[in-house]
C-alpha cells in the first residue's frame, strides 16, 4: 500500500510532467479494469498482457532506476525511457498477434525475443517494485531452468544434487514457456492480480479517500476506549477492519498505529509492548475476510473452490486468532493495572455511526453480492459503486442540511470528482507491488510446470521430515520464514504453495483448502517472528523502542498465528465441515485451547497463576491439538480444571462469596 506520505515525498523529488503522467496512466488503468469489471468483460490474453504492460509502464515511472531520493540525469532517463518503451511492447504484443500466435506451431523468432524481452523487464520491475530478493528468485528459477544437459547452461546440473537433475531447455523453450500461454508470466497469479485482487484495491482506495478508515478507527475507539487497555484493544479492532482492506500488515500498523501506539504507551504500556501488539494486530487483518489481502482471490483460483466458500470457512480462525490477540492484551493490561481512557477523550458510539454509518452500507453490499454468488470481479465493482455512490449522498444530505448555492454545488462536484481521480490513482498505485510480485510469480510457476521441480520438492520433504506431518509443518513455517525475508506475503504464500502444496496434499494427506490455508498463514509469520518481523520494526518506529525487542513483543502476541493452522490440520472439520455437534465441539475445544495458552504465556487470568498450573497447562494444550476424541477431551478438561483453580481465590471470586458491604 502507498502511503499518502511516499506520495508527497515523490511530488517533491520528481518533474511535474512525470508526477502528471503517473497520474495519466494509474487513472486510465483503473478505468480499464473498472470497465472489464462491470461492463464488458476480456479475454486473458487481452485483460493479462495489457494489465501487465500498465503495471510496467507505472512501475518504471513510480520507481527511479537509481531508487527514490536519486536524480534520474540523462542515463537514467535513457535506461528508464527503454524500459517504458519495452512495457508498452511487452503489453500490446500479445493482444495484437494473439491470432497469429494461436495458430502457430513453432514460435516465431520474434515471439522469443519478445519473450526474452518481456523476462527481462518483469525481473527489473520486481526489483524496483517489490525488493531485490524477489528478482533473484526469480532469475534463480531461469538460470534453474536452463540446467541440465540439454540447456543453455549444462555445467550448472554439477552443483544440483541427484534428485534435482533434470534435461534442460532451451532459450526458445523456456521464452515460449513463460509468454505464449498461461503456464508462465501470463498464469494464474497474475491473472489473480490484473482481475480480482486489482479490483478490491482499488474498492480499498476508495475507501481511504472517502474517510472510512477514520470511521473504523473512530467506531473501535468508541466501543473500546473506557476498558483497561482501551486503546490496544482498539488497535486489535481497527486492525481487524483495516487490514483486509490495506492489503498490507506495515501499512496497516503505520496506519492504525500511528493513533493507537502513542496512547497506548500513555496508558502505561511499554513502547516495545505497544508497537508489538499493532503489528500483532495488523498482521491479522491479512486473514480476515472479506478481502484476507490478496490471498482468498488467489486461494480460490488455485484450489477452484468459490471465493465465498473461502471466506466463510476463513471467519471462525480470523475471530480465533483476534480472540487471542484481544485476551492477550486484556491480561496485560489487568497485570500492569491499567485503566481505561477518560469519556471526554473518547467519541461515542452514536455520533461515530451518525457521522459515518454510510461506509458500512458497501460492506454490507459486498457481503450480500458474494452470498448471492456474483463472481469476485463483478463484487468489487458494484463494491466500488456503492462506496461512491453512498459517499455522494452523504455530501449531498450534508450540502442540503447548510443551505445550498449554486457557488457551494460547484465546489462539491470538483471536490468530489478529484477525490475520485484521487482515488483512482491511488488504487493503480497500490497494486504496482502485488502485481509485479505475482508476474515473478509466474514465472516460478511456469519453471515448476517445466522441470517437475513440484514432485522433487515434496520427495525431498518427506525425507527431511521422515513422514512425520509436524515436522512437515515446521519445515513450511522455517521456509515461510526465509521467504519472508525477502519477499512480501503474498508472494510467498505463492511460491511456497507451489513447492510444498503437492507434498502437503498428496504425501501427507492434508485436504487442498487446509493446505492453501496453511501456508498461507505461515507466509504471514515474516511480519513478527525475529529476526525479520517487517511489521514489528515498523511498529518500533512508531513506538520509538528498540526492533528486536518490539518484535519479540509482536512474535507473543501473534502466538494464534502458529497455533490455529495447526489445529485446522488435526481438526479438519472446523474447514471443511461435518456432524454439527463435532464441529462445535471442535470450536469449542480451540477456544478452550487459547485461552489456556495465552494464560500460560503470560502467567496470570483472574490473578497470578503458579508456575507448576502453567507448565500443567502446556500438555493440556497439547492434547487438544491431537488427533483423538478422548485425548482432546482430557486436555480440555485439564485446561478448565486449572482455570478453574486460577479463577477461585481471585478477586472477582471472592468477592462473589462475601456479604455485601464487606468486599474489600
Amino acid at each position: 500500500m502507498v502511503s499518502e506520505t511516499e506520495i508527497k515525498a515523490q511530488a517533491q523529488q520528481e518533474p511535474w510532467f512525470i508526477l502528471r503522467l503517473i497520474t495519466v496512466v494509474g487513472i486510465v488503468l483503473s478505468l480499464f479494469h473498472l470497465y472489464a469489471a462491470g461492463v464488458q468483460p476480456l479475454g486473458l490474453f487481452y485483460q493479462r498482457p495489457i494489465h501487465l504492460g500498465f503495471i510496467l509502464v507505472l512501475c518504471f515511472l513510480i520507481y527511479p532506476v537509481f531508487g527514490r531520493g536519486h536524480a534520474r540525469g540523462p542515463l537514467g532517463w535513457a535506461v528508464d525511457g527503454s524500459l517504458i518503451v519495452a512495457s508498452i511492447v511487452v503489453g500490446a504484443w500479445l493482444p495484437i498477434n494473439i491470432d497469429t500466435i494461436a495458430n502457430q506451431i513453432f514460435p516465431r523468432s520474434i515471439d522469443v525475443w519478445v519473450g526474452i524481452l518481456t523476462v527481462i523487464v518483469v525481473l527489473e520491475g520486481a526489483r524496483r517494485a517489490v525488493g531485490l530478493g524477489m528478482t533473484i528468485i526469480g532469475a534463480f528459477f531461469i538460470a534453474y531452468a536452463f540446467a541440465g544437459s540439454r540447456g543453455e547452461l549444462p555445467f550448472l546440473a554439477d552443483w544440483m544434487p541427484g534428485i534435482m537433475n533434470h534435461r534442460g531447455y532451451s532459450l526458445e523453450r523456456v521464452a515460449s514457456q513463460m509468454t505464449l500461454g498461461a503456464e508462465g508470466i501470463f498464469g494464474i497469479p497474475l491473472g489473480v492480480a490484473a482481475t480480482f485482487i486489482f479490483v478490491f484495491v482499488l474498492f480499498g482506495a476508495f475507501l481511504e479517500v472517502t474517510g472510512a478508515g477514520k470511521f473504523f478507527i473512530d467506531l473501535a475507539y468508541a466501543a473500546t476506549g473506557k476498558q483497561r487497555g482501551g486503546p490496544a484493544k482498539a488497535a486489535v479492532i481497527a486492525s481487524a477492519g483495516m487490514g483486509s482492506i490495506s492489503g498490507s500488515a506495515i501499512a496497516n500498523v503505520v496506519t492504525t498505529g500511528a493513533f493507537t501506539i502513542p496512547l497506548m504507551k500513555k496508558l502505561g504500556y511499554r513502547p516495545a509492548q505497544a508497537g508489538g501488539i499493532e503489528a500483532a494486530a495488523s498482521t491479522g487483518g491479512q486473514i480476515m475476510p472479506p478481502l484476507m489481502g490478496a490471498g482468498a482471490f488467489l486461494m480460490s483460483e488455485f484450489t477452484r473452490v468459490p471465493y465465498v466458500d473461502i471466506v466463510l470457512v476463513s471467519i471462525f480462525p480470523a475471530i480465533l486468532y483476534f480472540g487471542a490477540v484481544y485476551l492477550l492484551v486484556h491480561i496485560a493490561a489487568v497485570k500492569q493495572g491499567m485503566t481505561g481512557m477518560n469519556a471526554e477523550d473518547l467519541p461515542s458510539v452514536r455520533s461515530v455511526l451518525a457521522e459515518g454509518w454510510h461506509f458500512l452500507l458497501p460492506l454490507v453490499a459486498l457481503v450480500w453480492l458474494l452470498v448471492a454468488g456474483y463472481s469476485p470481479m463483478r463484487v468489487g465493482f458494484y463494491a466500488i459503486v456503492a462506496i461512491v455512490a453512498a459517499a455522494s449522498a452523504r455530501a449531498l444530505w450534508v450540502f442540503f442540511a447548510n443551505g445550498a448555492t449554486m457557488v457551494g454545488f460547484v465546489a462539491l462536484c470538483r471536490r468530489g470528482l478529484a477525490l475520485t481521480l484521487q482515488a483512482l490513482e491511488l488504487g493503480a498505485r497500490n497494486a504496482v507491488a502485488v502485481s509485479m510480485a505475482c508476474a515473478v510469480a509466474g514465472i516460478i510457476v511456469g519453471v515448476v510446470g517445466l522441470t517437475g521441480l513440484g514432485l522433487k520438492f515434496s520427495a525431498m520433504m518427506m525425507a527431511f521430515s521422515g513422514g512425520n506431518i509436524v515436522l512437515a509443518l515446521l519445515l513450511v513455517l522455517i521456509a515461510s520464514l526465509i521467504l519472508g525475508m525477502g519477499l512480501p506475503v503474498t508472494a510467498a504464500y505463492i511460491v511456497l504453495i507451489i513447492l510444498v502444496g503437492p507434498a502437503l496434499t498428496q504425501e501427507f494427506g492434508i485436504p487442498l483448502l487446509i493446505a492453501h490455508l496453511v501456508v498461507f498463514w505461515y507466509s504471514q509469520d515474516s511480519n513478527v517472528t525475529p529476526p525479520v518481523a517487517l511489521a514489528g520494526f515498523a511498529g518500533a518506529a512508531i513506538a520509538g523502542s528498540k526492533p528486536m525487542e518490539t518484535s519479540f513483543q509482536a512474535w507473543k502476541y501473534a502466538k494464534g498465528l502458529y497455533l490455529i493452522p495447526l489445529f485446522m490440520v488435526f481438526n479438519e472439520e472446523i474447514i471443511l465441515g461435518g456432524p454439527l455437534p463435532l464441529v462445535i465441539w471442535s470450536g469449542v475445544i480451540a477456544i478452550i485451547a487459547l485461552v489456556g495458552f495465552a494464560a500460560a504465556l503470560e502467567g496470570f487470568l483472574w490473578r497470578a497463576m503458579p508456575l507448576w498450573s502453567r507448565i500443567l497447562m502446556v500438555p493440556g494444550v497439547v492434547a487438544v491439538f491431537w488427533p483423538s476424541l478422548v485425548v482432546e477431551g482430557a486436555g480440555a478438561a485439564l485446561i478448565m480444571a486449572l482455570l478453574a483453580f486460577n479463577w477461585w481465590g481471585s478477586p472477582s471470586a471472592t468477592s462473589r462469596d462475601m456479604p455485601e458491604g464487606n468486599t474489600p
